[in-house]
């Protein structure tokens, strides 16, 4: 079973998934910085506390004061760290960009990359997650789920670092965003209904 097989059999199985979930390119950073440790559903009623506030853009996010901040996004878990990871990324983005996101993504994505890992608080997945659904760069994003089902198919050791494990992926992929997006939204589908941390479905798994 190679990488490219084990898309199209994920594919057959579940089809498009139609992640990731957001009505603006900013509106899928903010998802990106809040799902940190925590699941989906924390993170929707977060965002929409921000939609029902009238403040999820850039300048409006900003303009608020970090208690206010963390206090809509409290579902999101963490509130105050993650109120001031954004508030790193917005200084970050009208800094260097007067608060537009497209002068941010007209980056090359190695540069924009590196820029955006120095912002305190977004690591690897969060970065790649900004540049891949919001950017639409061919950035692969590995998260736990893509390293717990594929080391258990030994494409790779579960110690493998994230650097290690994306470029299994990149090595093995056409650079398409459209085929990153699907493919690790595939692999959050399969590792949440089936690839479970314990208790795996091992039984009835798609890629048996």
């Amino acid at each position: 079973m190679t990488i490219e097989f084990t898309y199209h059999k994920l594919y057959s199985r579940f089809g498009p998934q139609h992640w990731w979930p957001g009505d603006t390119s900013f509106e899928i950073i903010v998802g990106a910085i809040l799902t940190q440790n925590t699941n989906w559903g924390n993170v929707a009623r977060a965002i929409a506390n921000l939609k029902q506030a009238k403040v999820l853009t850039p300048k409006k996010l900003y303009s608020l004061p970090v208690s206010k901040l963390a206090a809509l996004i409290r579902p999101s878990g963490y509130y105050n760290i993650k109120a001031k990871r954004l508030r790193s990324f917005l200084g970050h983005l009208f800094n260097n960009y007067n608060g537009s996101l497209k002068k941010m993504f007209n980056r090359p994505a190695a540069e924009l990359r590196e820029e955006i890992l120095n912002v305190k608080g977004i690591g690897p997945e969060t970065a790649d997650s900004i540049l891949l659904y919001a950017g639409g760069f061919p950035v692969f994003v590995v998260d736990a789920y893509t390293k717990r089902i594929f080391s258990r198919h030994k494409f790779f050791s579960e110690k493998a670092g994230y650097h290690e494990v994306q470029k299994i992926f990149t090595d093995n992929l056409k650079k398409d965003a459209r085929l990153f997006n699907e493919y690790h939204a595939l692999i959050v589908r399969l590792g949440k209904d089936f690839c479970k941390k314990t208790n795996p479905r091992c039984d009835i798994c798609p890629l048996k």
